[in-house]
């Protein structure tokens, strides 16, 4: 039987997640079976058990892939010189988020998976772990753009503002990318690290 090449296993594996992805951003998680998933790629029953098992496994590479995009998209930051600034930083985020977000796009599975959360454990622990490597980077790439910043502080609400986009383009209707970006400066702009300290 002839081998089959490192190229073709990948192939057959983005294929299967995307595949994957479709379904469960047409129908949900809970209404998508193996068979649909299956039945989407167009692959046999055997072929498609040598990749994955479950569904759950099938999130968690789709996660993990798109985590590893937005990882990217910081380390990239992180290496131009001079450093970035936030609006810049948060301009490239959203624009990453933007162009995941089409019919069959993760970023409105990563919605799915944070209602799973709420009440999984398992899922609980995959998107702690998610998010906590996002923010991480954020705070190494906020400890540069600036350095007189609590960077875990920043980290933290640069990975909100983004779920928050998030949320309002996948379930409280469309919100303009720039109108946002325009909001978040001007908030920081007229109440920024005073009023913050004022409201306690």
């Amino acid at each position: 039987m002839p081998r089959v090449s490192a190229a073709h296993l990948a192939a057959r594996r983005e294929q299967i997640l995307d595949a994957a992805a479709r379904c469960f951003v047409r129908n949900g998680f809970h209404h998508t079976s193996m068979q649909d998933v299956i039945k989407e790629a167009g692959l046999s029953v055997g072929a498609f058990y040598r990749y994955f098992s479950s569904k759950a496994e099938l999130i968690r590479a789709i996660a993990e892939e798109k985590v590893g995009t937005i990882v990217g998209t910081l380390e990239h930051l992180l290496e131009q010189e001079p450093p970035p600034t936030m609006p810049v930083v948060m301009a490239e985020l959203l624009a990453q988020v933007d162009r995941n977000l089409g019919e069959d796009g993760p970023v409105r599975i990563a919605v799915q998976v944070w209602g799973e959360a709420a009440y999984d454990p398992a899922f609980a622990d995959l998107v702690g772990a998610i998010y906590g490597r996002i923010r991480d980077k954020a705070a190494v790439l906020a400890a540069k753009v600036d350095p007189a910043a609590d960077p875990a502080a920043l980290a933290a609400v640069m990975v909100g503002l983004v779920q928050g986009y998030i949320v309002q383009r996948v379930l409280a209707g469309r919100v303009d990318r720039e109108v946002y970006l325009k909001g978040l400066g001007a908030l920081m702009s007229r109440y920024g690290a005073e009023g913050a300290h004022e409201a306690r």
